[in-house]
């Protein structure tokens, strides 16, 4: 007896299990059971025809009979009528009215479904998704298989792009953060109550900094010589690779407001005051003026924010622009919005034509060309930095300008008669900035790649761009040892800016596969890259470090390494953010090599163990330099007590414990220096404005302090686990689901 048919279920099971937890629609699901009943009762003699994906290039195969047109559907099982199975006796009226119903159920899944197939092609656009959390991934196809890499972070309700310092690492601070969250929710923590000392401290001193808004610029100056030496400080750093003033001029007339006894003009005071605000970050180790650069910055802020004249339409002004964006970042005065600020100021120098060469121009003189050239190349190095920084797209290619670089001139030949240019393997004052911008295309591509919405972030096009920025890097290397083989220059700070600035963007543009790289090894030369780059910044920002000293003919630092070395501590611009990434980099490299399965020993890298305890004293530094916020400097400790623990084979409550001490040591740590700060007041009497908040802080206030800042970080519907460091909950994402 021949047994009765049974009805096979697999197929409705395994159709509804691939999309359980995906959030589509009920139509979508039967439609899915649909078409698998449907192909049990077509004809067995199947054949695979290519079925194209909406929006992709691809071509998927699912088995269909050669009649019936393919529709734009992800396949879901290849080749599910198995050839053992008997066909089903049905009617033709059955198979008809099934169409009928698959018709109709592909209808509403096409006015439902706003999702894209996903797709196998490695040349297909990549797929962009919002997630719950403010993370913002993209898929990154190798080789045909897809990998899920970081594309931007929303915080604040603003979305940094891949060549912000956070993407590549957020894995390693959520591990760190997810052990430490449920301890730190209780209200009762010490980890807790010590973060929100130091932001009570934080927000009463930089409260003691800030000035009265509006600050009138006013003729007040500190003492000729500290003057003088903050103009030093300035004209033998910064200027030397971003070219803004024609020195001559600028001492000229500096000089001429110690002796003139009429009123000075107050565009050009209003210059001075930003030129001193930039040499203040190096004059000392502590960055004793901070207040006083922020008085400064104030003063010039308010003087840029009057009313626009057409008799602010002149070099001078896009100069003040210029070293004002500079300084709000060195010094922290808004420095969150640099990138809005370098946008405004490109497109200002847009509108008054200087994207366009002065050749094409009406007749001009050599010092207003050549210094024209000199400030939109500067603006554009601005474009990008800020960019790269932020984040954010650059919204500039080289089609939008034809501005040519400037000319090998020494700053004295500008304003003499019929001057020529110098060779060009002679070295002059723009010689740094001219070999800077033979680098700006490949430098403009990776920060395009990184950060443009419709870049498709593929492997391959790293590699690409690798290649052509090795390339260009060598170029450059190869230009700068002419120029030190020769008349040498007066100081190496142009020579390591330009090798930081280099660098970054070589370790950036491997970060998005940094994270990946341990479990795909096809992504192990972007680990190697970001590694060994990170380790060469370092040694660049921290002359001082033990690795270094190991490598150095010189037991003493140069003036040149001074500057450099207190740039990077006491600003608290890219340099800073350059050895905070850096460090976390290492970190994550050494806390993955310890996570890897080994049934011996683990041996890490002496250097980079020497590398992540330096980082910890290194931003301790620029607290004790007068910087408030404390949270790079705890994670770093987090992340290096974490380390430390993985190489005694902690187990994970025990690792829980560590952490936590680790916290509360480095609170106690930062408090003590805050403490001083507040008690002791590092700022100025003039800086002082009414109405601001006193240095007396009663327990009373402290548990204001601490009852506000609970309620912000432990919302319970919306934290997520770095909220509590990081301060912010984050807002609706700026992508749709």
């Amino acid at each position: 007896m021949t047994d009765p048919e049974r009805r096979r279920r697999r197929p409705a099971v395994t159709a509804r299990a691939l999309f359980a937890g995906d959030e589509r629609s009920d139509a979508i699901g039967r439609l899915l059971v649909t078409i698998v009943c449907a192909r049990r009762m077509r004809h067995a003699a199947m054949k695979l025809i290519p079925l194209t994906v909406r929006g992709h290039n691809t071509s998927s195969y699912v088995s269909r009979p050669p009649t019936v047109t393919s529709h734009a559907y992800e396949p879901i099982v290849a080749g599910s009528a198995d050839a053992t199975t008997p066909r089903s006796q049905v009617s033709a009226e059955d198979i008809e009215a099934l169409k009928s119903r698959i018709k109709s159920l592909e209808e509403q899944l096409s006015k439902t479904n706003q999702r894209p197939v996903r797709s196998s092609d490695p040349t297909s656009r990549p797929e962009l998704r919002a997630m719950n959390s403010p993370l913002c991934e993209v898929d990154s196809h190798l080789f045909g298989e897809t990998q899920v890499i970081t594309r931007s972070v929303v915080h604040k309700s603003r979305m940094f792009g891949q060549s912000h310092w956070i993407n590549g690492v957020i894995g390693l601070c959520r591990d760190v953060f997810e052990m430490l969250e449920p301890h730190v929710r209780d209200e009762t923590s010490d980890v807790l109550a010590g973060m929100q000392r130091c932001k009570a401290l934080a927000r009463v001193i930089k409260s003691r900094r800030t000035p009265s808004w509006p600050s009138p610029p006013t003729s007040v100056l500190p003492s000729k010589d500290v003057a003088d030496e903050l103009i030093d400080c300035y004209l033998r750093t910064s200027e030397t690779v971003y070219r803004v003033l024609h020195i001559p001029s600028f001492r000229r007339d500096y000089e001429a407001l110690w002796v003139s006894d009429t009123a000075p003009d107050m565009a050009f005071l209003v210059q001075v005051k930003l030129v001193l605000a930039i040499g203040a970050t190096i004059y000392d180790e502590k960055f004793s003026l901070r207040a006083s650069a922020i008085q400064w910055i104030y003063e010039a802020q308010t003087w840029f924010s009057e009313p626009v004249c057409k008799s602010r339409r002149s070099i001078q002004f896009l100069q003040i622009n210029i070293l004002l964006v500079i300084a709000r970042e060195l010094v922290n005065v808004g420095g969150d919005t640099i990138w809005t600020s370098a946008g405004a100021l490109l497109r200002t120098a847009v509108y008054w034509g200087l994207h366009r060469d002065p050749a094409y121009l009406s007749n001009r003189t050599i010092f207003v060309s050549e210094m024209r050239r000199r400030l939109w190349n500067t603006i554009l190095e601005m474009a990008l930095h800020s960019s790269m920084a932020c984040g954010a797209p650059v919204f500039i290619s080289l089609d939008d300008f034809d501005t040519a670089p400037p000319d090998n001139y020494d700053d004295d030949q500008l304003v003499a008669d019929a001057p020529v240019p110098k060779p060009e393997d002679t070295l002059t004052q723009v010689s740094i900035p001219i070999a800077l911008r033979k680098t700006l295309p490949i430098r403009l591509a990776i920060v395009k790649f990184l950060n443009d919405l419709s870049s498709k972030s593929t492997y391959e096009e790293t590699l690409r761009l690798d290649a052509e920025f090795r390339a260009s890097y060598r170029a450059l290397c190869r230009t700068l040892q002419r120029y030190n083989a020769g008349t040498r220059f007066s100081s190496q700070f142009p020579i390591h800016m330009v090798d930081c600035l280099m660098l970054r963007y070589l370790m950036t543009l491997h970060i998005p596969f940094f994270a990946m790289a341990p479990h795909e090894t096809a992504y192990a030369f972007s680990r190697k890259v970001v590694v060994e780059t990170s380790l060469r910044l370092w040694c660049t920002l921290n002359p001082s470090s033990s690795i270094m000293a190991a490598h150095s003919r010189h037991d003493t630092a140069t003036t040149d390494q001074n500057d450099f070395e207190r740039l990077a501590i006491c600003g608290t611009g890219y340099l800073r953010m350059f050895g905070m990434q850096s460090s976390l980099a290492i970190a994550t490299e050494l806390s993955t090599q310890l996570q890897e399965e080994s049934l011996g020993p683990v041996f890490l890298r002496a250097d980079l163990l020497s590398m992540v305890k330096e980082s910890k004293e290194w931003l301790f530094r620029a607290i004790e330099a007068g910087e408030t916020n404390i949270k790079g400097y705890l994670l770093v400790e987090l992340i290096e007590a974490r380390i430390a623990g993985l190489r005694q084979g902690l187990a994970r409550d025990q690792l829980v414990v560590l952490l936590l001490k680790a916290a509360a040591d480095a609170e106690a740590r930062c408090l003590r220096i805050l403490e001083e700060m507040a008690a002791h007041g590092q700022t100025e009497s003039f800086v002082n404005g009414p109405g601001q908040m006193g240095l007396d802080i009663t327990p009373q206030s402290m548990d204001d302090w601490d009852l506000m800042m609970t309620d912000v970080l432990l919302n319970q519907s919306t934290a997520e686990p770095m909220n509590w460091v990081f301060n912010e909950i984050p807002l609706v994402p700026l992508l749709p689901s």
